[in-house]
């Protein structure tokens, strides 16, 4: 992988991060559900993220609020969601500053 693919995949992650839980208000990637972001060269955006809880009502939100921002990308003409529950999600995940905001710290 090169510079390039670097570079975008850093202002996908830089999209993801205005994507809010609904229920939370907070950054999906500052709450740690983002696992990684992908890029390919045919424009196909591949988010692997997970849930604070497997069957949340509010994800089809968030679906369609990743996919808005990252389809801002010119690079990106399609975005797919692989939703993983391994690992599971743990408030460990969160960074130090959503750890204080939600009072986990």
């Amino acid at each position: 992988m090169g510079d390039k693919d670097t570079e975008i995949r850093e202002r996908a992650m830089e999209k993801l991060k205005s994507v809010l839980d609904p229920e939370l208000g907070v950054s999906i990637v500052n709450l740690g559900l983002v696992y990684g972001v992908e890029v390919s060269t045919e424009g196909v955006a591949t988010v692997s993220m997970t849930l604070t809880t497997i069957g949340c009502p509010l994800f089809p939100v968030m679906q369609k609020d990743i996919e808005d921002r990252l389809l801002e990308l010119p690079e990106v003409n399609d975005v797919k969601i692989e939703l993983t529950f391994d690992p599971p999600w743990t408030p460990d995940r969160m960074t130090e500053e959503t750890k204080i905001r939600l009072g986990f710290a």
